[in-house]
């Protein structure tokens, strides 16, 4: 297999332009992901994800952020509408994760019923009083022991699913008290705490096949945003144990800082296996493949590895599995 270009990138509409079908076609990035601008039906999605895959001349992954709840690219009627995952989790009490594994099961259905076999989530950020509104209810729970229950259940309900799971953020956004899509979160805790929740509750997840970075400082361990900084990079390899496939979080989020192809090839000289970037700007493409060049050796092998991850699901009774949903929520509304 040739080596992949080490970008993920995303189409700027709904239908490829000429333009886009030749630039992908010599980028040969790793995978494409799709926003809500690149979604209007079912027929449409399925032919959008097709022509990108013919594009580049094989099955590559396509991803999307379908958490459920505010972050959600895909809405009715394309797809059901779910609650935000902690105001799920304190609905579903005692039955949380299994609400949890049904709720991504189904929507592993429906993202693949659309061409769609890559999902950014788990989120495995523990929730803190403090956690900045964008990310708080987004979060599975407010302790480890929670939120790696949950992201069993999720992790599970997608593979199950045949969707290739994307966990983030590493190594941690759930102290941040910024959106990193303005600002660059800076957060000043001790390293035992981080240790102990932050860190920890991404541990038992190291053999995910994906994972994504945070645009984050940690006041004491690096100066520079985690996603372009080696030590950090390291800490996630070497303290968390993850083996998979790395991406950064959107290269052109306002925290980070310099030129695009800047941030990229920083990103991946940190050690990014791959540099996300998601508004579909040609010329910004341009900028960022440049700089992202083609996957090392090892990056690759574990883009193989990654793509090896993805299965056939069973077939499963839709109707059912909501009905059981709806009965494990309905038990504590």
């Amino acid at each position: 297999m040739s080596r992949f270009g080490a970008s993920i990138l995303a189409p700027l509409g709904p239908v490829l332009s000429e333009d886009e079908k030749r630039f992908f076609a010599e980028a040969r990035p790793f995978g494409f992901i799709l926003f809500a601008r690149n979604l209007e039906d079912a027929a449409q999605i399925r032919a959008l994800t097709a022509d990108l895959r013919d594009a580049v001349g094989w099955h590559a992954p396509v991803f999307i952020d379908q958490e459920g709840g505010r972050v959600q690219r895909l809405r009715p009627p394309l797809a059901t509408e779910f609650l935000p995952p902690l105001d799920e989790v304190a609905l579903a009490g005692a039955n949380a994760a299994r609400a949890m594994e049904l709720r991504f099961r189904l929507i592993a259905a429906e993202l693949l019923a659309l061409g769609i076999d890559g999902n950014c989530a788990p989120m495995l950020d523990v929730a803190r009083p403090e956690t900045h509104p964008f990310l708080r209810n987004r979060c599975y729970g407010e302790t480890v022991e929670q939120v790696i229950a949950m992201g069993r259940a999720a992790a599970a309900g997608m593979m199950a699913g045949g969707v290739l799971p994307v966990m983030k953020h590493l190594p941690g956004h759930g102290l941040a008290q910024l959106d990193s899509h303005k600002d660059l979160p800076r957060i000043d805790a001790p390293r035992a705490e981080l240790e102990a929740v932050d860190f920890a509750a991404f541990r038992p997840f190291a053999d995910l096949p994906l994972a994504m970075t945070a645009h984050l400082v940690f006041e004491g361990l690096n100066t520079a945003p985690a996603t372009v900084d080696p030590a950090m990079i390291a800490l996630i390899r070497e303290n968390l144990g993850f083996r998979g496939l790395l991406m950064t979080d959107d290269i052109s989020m306002e925290a980070l800082s310099g030129s695009l192809g800047e941030r990229s090839a920083a990103a991946v000289a940190a050690g990014c296996d791959v540099v996300l970037h998601c508004n579909g700007k040609m010329h910004e493409m341009v900028e960022v493949v440049a700089a992202a060049g083609e996957m090392t050796e090892p990056a690759q092998a574990r883009a193989e590895a990654a793509l090896r991850a993805r299965t056939v699901p069973a077939e499963i009774d839709i109707a059912a599995l909501k009905a059981e949903r709806e009965a494990l929520l309905a038990g504590h509304r």
